[in-house]
């Protein structure tokens, strides 16, 4: 890890502390099952134990970390069942969010999903891959702003960090950013002719893509992925 220097406890120390790990692990600098120590992240940063503490406890609510008392804290690996249960919850969401967003949508609407799939365009030109996850996050705030339902963006942010390594993995191996990108074209214009259903059609199309990312990677890499529990009778 870099060292944080200069680091100003006025600051809220928690959502620093958390800021910097939440991105350490989605960026997979920090990767499934490594272990941190809270006396290191406070020596980091030069701070007390407690606010690493409720850092650490707010990222083990966003299922990031696994804690275990008197044992290491380590990054959480993979679920299977939580992936289903995070998938469906999204899916849920985004089919209200599309649906209302094709009914909803404006000039101003429009040009803000112009204007988004141009950012995307050109960082697909400038090669600039590690800005997507943040532009992916920025679109899909535009679909939620346009349907009228900012709300919505908080539940579909909570279920994408769940998966966002896997994705970040996948761009690891293949090159699927302008595929992505096109997938966020597609919603944008079926939005802009206020058509809900190839709306929804595009972007389930769009959550699919991981199907086949995460069927590579538990073969390829069980060692991210809890061990599966045998159902209880």
């Amino acid at each position: 890890m870099v060292q944080v220097t200069n680091f100003n406890e006025r600051r809220t120390s928690v959502d620093d502390i958390f800021d910097y790990l939440h991105d350490e692990i989605l960026s997979l600098r920090l990767r499934p099952g490594d272990k941190i120590s809270e006396a290191d992240i406070a020596a980091q940063f030069g701070v007390s134990r407690q606010p690493v503490r409720d850092a650490f406890s707010r990222l083990a609510t966003r299922n990031l970390l696994l804690i275990r008392p008197q044992r290491a804290t380590e990054v959480k690996r993979f679920s299977s069942r939580e992936i289903v249960k995070s998938r469906f919850v999204r899916a849920s969401v985004e089919k209200e969010v599309l649906r209302l967003a094709s009914e909803r949508c404006d000039a101003q609407g429009a040009a803000e999903l112009d204007a988004a799939l141009a950012r995307q365009d050109q960082m697909i030109a400038a090669g600039d891959d590690d800005t997507f996850g943040k532009l992916d996050y920025e679109f899909h705030e535009t679909l939620c702003r346009i349907a009228q339902a900012e709300f919505a963006f908080d539940v579909i942010m909570a279920e994408k960090s769940k998966v966002d390594r896997l994705c970040t993995l996948s761009l690891e191996k293949v090159d699927r950013l302008p595929e992505l990108v096109e997938d966020h074209r597609s919603m944008a214009e079926a939005i802009k002719r206020h058509d809900a259903a190839e709306a929804i059609k595009c972007g389930m199309l769009h959550l699919s893509r991981l199907d086949k990312t995460i069927e590579q990677i538990s073969a390829t890499n069980a060692n991210y992925f809890e061990p599966e529990t045998p159902p209880t009778k």
